[in-house]
């Protein structure tokens, strides 16, 4: 059953980014109706933004677990959402936000995963960590490989919030679905952000993307 915060952002916060970006979508079809891992580039922060607005369910999305702690109205907000609590400090604490995402997609659900880990600090495509197929393979569900293009211009990583760029379009484009449970995590990682470049034609860089400074996502 997908919140009722969730279902009452979408249709104010969602529906102000579809009215006023109108951002282009192709290959929603790709998306299953039970459990599924969307992966995909991460540009901006708007890519979470804009990729709520733009599928019709509800996404399960990673926040950090310091909003789960205590009564702040962020924890409140973030919890209402649906969103699946990680800690930052690596190691065990990560493995424990995956172990959290595992019912959710048993139950049907989809959870948005960005394998570069962070956002592209050039516009390039990094090469991607292994995680999301992992947790495909814990939970058995396909990933569903997506591009996006023009968040990073209309928010650019200095920018708080979205703006108004004559010209710029978002665009997301979503394939079908793989199967990842051959292989090795890293040879299907791979095959991953292969369907990836295809899907936003960026560049791609064989190497890890720097890790921007604490605190960024």
């Amino acid at each position: 059953m997908t919140p009722i915060l969730y279902v009452l952002t979408r249709a104010t916060v969602g529906r102000a980014l579809r009215i006023g970006w109108r951002p282009e979508v192709h290959g929603l079809q790709h998306i299953p109706a039970g459990g599924a891992i969307l992966a995909g580039n991460h540009l901006s922060v708007a890519d979470q933004l804009f990729l709520g607005a733009v599928v019709p369910r509800h996404i399960a999305f990673w926040a950090k677990a310091e909003y789960f702690r205590g009564r702040r109205l962020a924890g409140v907000f973030v919890r209402g959402l649906g969103a699946i609590p990680v800690e930052r400090a690596g190691g065990r604490a990560v493995l424990t936000a995956f172990d959290a995402a595992v019912p959710v997609l048993r139950a049907g659900g989809l959870v948005a995963v960005f394998p570069e880990g962070t956002r592209s600090p050039d516009g390039r495509l990094y090469r991607g960590r292994t995680g999301a197929v992992r947790l495909a393979r814990q939970a058995g569900v396909p990933i569903v490989p997506f591009g996006v293009v023009g968040t990073d211009i209309i928010q650019p990583i200095e920018a708080r919030w979205p703006r108004r760029v004559p010209g710029a379009r978002v665009v997301y484009r979503f394939g079908a679905p793989i199967d990842v449970a051959d292989g090795t995590p890293r040879a299907a990682t791979d095959e991953v952000m292969g369907r990836i470049r295809e899907l936003s034609g960026q560049e791609y860089v064989p190497t890890y993307a720097p890790m921007l400074r604490l605190g960024q996502v």
